[in-house]
């Protein structure tokens, strides 16, 4: 049986690129990239990096801001990318698993920093907490996936520069399937058979191990993380919603003082992170994910409600928002 080719679906414009990587037949529009101070491929007598290089370095430098904007789950990817140690979630391709691929699953991280691995059962592994070559997070995971797809069992995949017009994880991945994190208290999820591990994989589990965090992801609202650290605990909650929006939403809860969760509770600000707003909250070291779902819940209720209004902002709430905005912090 033939493998599956995993493609963006019908309506995804041509690159105008053969496979060999030569222009298609009757366009102009792309040409085989080529060394910075070579001759432009098009005939123009231009270096190529003055020429057809320009837009091609352009593409793949550019920020894109919300990078997994459109995915089931956009709050949980930012979350798993930026916040979680340890998670998998099990990822559905748009044309199903090619053959020989019993499954994909997303990790937060895989051992000795592998952008990717595939096991000896063809089972594929994609690690989200790489960094990638452009300023296209969604377009250089998807690459990685891809490669990883047609890898030999038993093999990580490398880095790579993934090309400027190449797929994206919206184009990939199927978008009627669920996003569902399961969190882990390690990384022993890397191993598929522990006892034949390699003394570098052993290692690596070892330390980040080690280093991990104790997290857990609440059930009752989307996208919120509860962390133990020495100090104190602390809720971080990835949140869909416009910033400009939050913050006003925000402001009037904190004037009112409604903006903790409960008794020793401080929203104390938010970062931003691939487009969203986090915000945190300091918590009791004695209070656990648990004792934190119904205020959570509560605070969710109170959130939509002050999202509502249209009232502008009286002067107390505009100092609370003044006070929110200085306090935070753009991750990327």
């Amino acid at each position: 049986m033939a493998k599956k080719r995993v493609h963006s679906g019908a309506g995804k414009k041509s690159s105008g690129r053969s496979r060999t990587g030569s222009p298609a037949a009757g366009t102009d529009a792309a040409y085989p990239v080529v060394g910075a101070r070579e001759p432009c491929p098009c005939g123009s007598g231009r270096r190529y990096k003055a020429c057809h290089g320009r837009a091609a370095a352009q593409a793949v430098t550019e920020l894109v801001r919300r990078p997994f904007e459109g995915l089931p789950g956009e709050c949980d990817w930012v979350a798993l990318r930026e916040l979680v140690p340890a998670a998998t979630v099990e990822l559905s391709l748009r044309d199903g698993l090619p053959e020989g691929v019993p499954s994909v699953t997303l990790a937060t991280v895989l051992p000795m920093a592998w952008p990717a691995l595939r096991r000896d059962d063809g089972a594929v592994l994609l690690a989200l907490q790489n960094d990638t070559a452009s300023g296209d997070l969604s377009r250089d995971l998807a690459d990685v996936l891809l490669r990883a797809l047609s890898a030999e069992p038993g093999s990580p995949v490398a880095g790579e520069r993934a090309a400027a017009d190449g797929q994206r994880l919206q184009d990939v991945l199927a978008p009627e399937a669920g996003f569902t994190p399961v969190i882990h208290s390690g990384f022993e999820f890397w191993l598929d058979d522990a006892a034949n591990s390699t003394p570098e994989v052993a290692a690596s589990l070892e330390r980040a191990n080690e280093a991990a965090i104790p997290t857990a992801r609440l059930s009752g609202v989307e996208a919120a993380y509860w962390c133990r650290t020495p100090e104190r605990n602390h809720l971080r909650w990835v949140m869909p919603h416009p910033e400009e929006e939050l913050l006003d939403a925000l402001a009037r809860l904190h004037a009112a003082g409604a903006s903790s969760l409960g008794e020793g509770t401080r929203l104390v600000g938010s970062f931003r992170a691939h487009g969203l707003m986090v915000p945190v909250w300091d918590l009791p070291s004695e209070m656990d994910s648990e004792d934190v779902e119904k205020p959570a819940a509560g605070f969710a209720e109170r959130l939509a409600e002050a999202i509502s209004s249209d009232i502008p902002l009286s002067a107390e709430e505009r100092r609370a928002r003044s006070g929110l905005t200085h306090r935070q912090v753009t991750l990327n």
